[in-house]
C-alpha cells in the first residue's frame, strides 16, 4: 500500500509517521488484503489538530475520514477509528446479498458554483442580472441503486452524493439531513 502522510502548519515526526503508516495498513490488510493507496495529512490551527485521512481502494472507491482533538495523536486516532468503521461497513456491503446485482457505471459530468445571491432583500435584482460562476469542474457520475449512493455518501463524509439511478436511468441525490437521517431526492418521481 502506498500512503502518503503530510503535515500542515507543523512537522509529523518518524514515530507518529510510523504509528499512522501502521495503523492505516493494519486496517487495510485486515479487511481487503492491502491495496489500496492514500494519503494522512495532520493540520494544526490554534490550539487544535486536524487529521484527514484519504483511502482509495483498488476497486474505485473512495474512503475519507476526519478526526480532531486537542492534540495531533488523538485526532489520528478519531480519524482512523471512522475509517476502520467504514473499512468495515464497506467490506460487510460487499458481502451483502443485496449488492450482487448492483452494478456500477461510471461517466463523467460538469458542474459549476455559482455566487450567492444579493442579501440586500429590499434591492430588486435587474432584468439582466446573472450570478458569477466562481467554480466550474468535472467529477464521475455513477450508476447504482440507492442503497449503494446511501454507503457512497457514509463512506466518503460529505453531505450531498450525486448519481444516476439504476433503476430509473435518472440524476439523484441523496443527502445527510440535520436529524442525522437520510434525504433522498429523486426528480424523475414527479413525471
Amino acid at each position: 500500500m502506498s500512503l502518503r502522510v503530510s503535515g500542515k502548519h507543523m512537522e509529523i515526526g518518524d514515530a507518529f509517521r510510523t504509528r499512522i503508516e501502521d495503523r492505516i495498513d493494519e486496517a487495510i490488510d485486515k479487511y481487503f488484503g492491502g491495496r489500496a493507496s492514500g494519503h494522512v495529512v495532520v493540520e494544526k490551527s490554534r490550539s487544535r489538530f486536524t487529521t484527514d485521512c484519504t483511502l482509495h481502494l483498488d476497486s474505485g472507491t473512495v474512503l475519507q475520514a476526519t478526526g480532531e482533538a486537542q492534540d495531533p495523536q488523538a485526532s489520528f486516532d478519531a480519524a482512523a477509528e471512522r475509517i476502520e468503521k467504514r473499512l468495515r461497513r464497506y467490506k460487510r456491503r460487499l458481502k451483502s446479498h443485496h449488492a450482487n446485482g448492483a452494478a456500477t457505471r461510471v461517466e463523467e459530468y460538469a458542474y459549476r458554483v455559482l455566487e450567492a445571491l444579493p442579501q440586500d432583500e429590499d434591492e430588486e435584482l435587474p432584468d439582466d442580472y446573472a450570478p458569477l460562476v466562481i467554480a466550474e469542474t468535472k467529477m464521475s457520475l455513477s450508476t447504482m441503486p440507492v442503497s449503494s449512493a446511501v454507503l457512497q455518501l457514509d463512506l466518503q463524509d460529505t453531505p450531498v452524493y450525486v448519481f444516476r439511478n439504476a433503476g430509473s436511468g435518472d440524476v439523484n441525490l441523496v443527502y445527510r439531513r440535520p436529524d442525522g437521517h437520510i434525504g433522498w431526492i429523486d426528480p424523475g418521481s414527479l413525471k
